[in-house]
């Protein structure tokens, strides 16, 4: 059995800028909603960029709003033992309009890897980007 401690934050975020994947839960009500998602991490402005595919038929926007709290979890196994990641807080919406100077530098300095778990081509899907500033932010690593 293995034993836990938690993470100090240069820890976090050096964990955090290596990975990219992680699973985004979503809820409403009492139903759960989990996809994995590809993100990018600011260490600097200690927030995540996620690019989130929707197509007509998408259940993730029956779960997304600006008042439900979300949930991403970060988590693999290292040469040092397993870490992970769990980053609280609410989902905001990088729309066009949204895209002030700040944000668009932010964005440059962060690397969002490519991944496809879809069920349709890409061309099919619309992407958007949105960002989360975790509330909470937790790491534990194994010892």
């Amino acid at each position: 059995m293995s034993n836990a401690e938690p993470m100090d934050r240069r820890e976090v975020v050096a964990f955090l800028g290596e990975e990219g994947t992680g699973v985004l839960a979503l809820a409403r009500d009492d139903e759960s909603y989990a996809i994995p998602v590809s993100y990018g991490y600011d260490g600097d402005e200690e927030t995540f960029y996620l690019r989130l595919a929707f197509h007509p038929d998408s259940q993730k926007r029956e779960f997304l709003g600006p008042s439900r709290t979300v949930s991403l979890v970060v988590s693999a196994e290292t040469n040092e033992g397993w870490r992970s990641i769990v980053a609280r807080g609410r989902l905001r919406e990088t729309g066009e309009a949204a895209l002030d100077s700040s944000l668009v530098e932010a964005i440059r300095r962060i690397d969002i890897p490519f991944f496809t778990v879809f069920d349709r081509p890409a061309r099919e899907l619309d992407f958007e980007l949105f960002q989360l500033v975790p509330d909470e932010l937790t790491g534990q690593k194994q010892v």
